[in-house]
């Protein structure tokens, strides 16, 4: 069983029943990551769609540990034995530093998973921050007001949203120029 195929069938596990507006979320996050997979080099594609399809695993009731969904997720996906590369990419996706940082965990998810600085990484913040929580298309702009209307100005992800906001804008900005470099159009 291929990469992806392996990382959806976990995805839906952990997710579709349990809390299936979150599912909704992933299954537009992993088809946007398929639109601009052929943007990237060959072997770099399935690690894209894969990261897309788990990026939100740790949201699972059953995954749980320390709340925060990128390292809850990211440690469950390793304990399973699955691709470390893909692992790191969930770990870190979408500023999850910031986020660590907030929440007393941002030692632990730079020592255990490894935050690459590539178009891969890049290309998955972009799908994730330009996809709502209805899996709609939304511009990253848009994502972030959603989220801090969702959460309220004192929440923990409305806090580290503003702190992360430049580094997503510039990781949108850099996946954008690269597809108009490459005449690809995003979903």
């Amino acid at each position: 069983m291929g990469i992806v195929r392996a990382a959806y069938l976990l995805a839906e596990a952990q997710l579709a029943d349990s809390i299936p507006r979150r599912w909704v979320h992933v299954q537009a996050v992993a088809a946007k990551a398929a639109s601009l997979r052929m943007a990237l080099p060959v072997d770099e594609r399935a690690c894209l769609v894969a990261a897309a399809w788990l990026h939100d695993v740790g949201y699972a009731p059953a995954l749980v540990s320390t709340g925060l969904h990128a390292l809850d997720g990211a440690r469950w996906l390793r304990a399973q034995g699955f691709d470390n590369r893909v692992t790191d990419l969930v770990a870190h996706h979408s500023c999850a530093v910031f986020e660590a940082e907030e929440r007393g965990y941002a030692s632990q998810l730079r020592a255990e998973f490894v935050d690459e600085e590539s178009l891969v990484r890049d290309a998955l913040w972009y799908a994730d921050m330009t996809t709502g929580p209805d899996g709609q298309d939304m511009t990253v702009s848009e994502r972030l007001a959603e989220v801090r209307n969702r959460y309220g100005p004192e929440h923990v992800v409305t806090i580290f949203w503003a702190k992360a906001e430049p580094a997503l804008l510039a990781a949108v900005r850099r996946t954008e120029e690269h597809l108009a470099a490459v005449d690809i159009q995003p979903m």
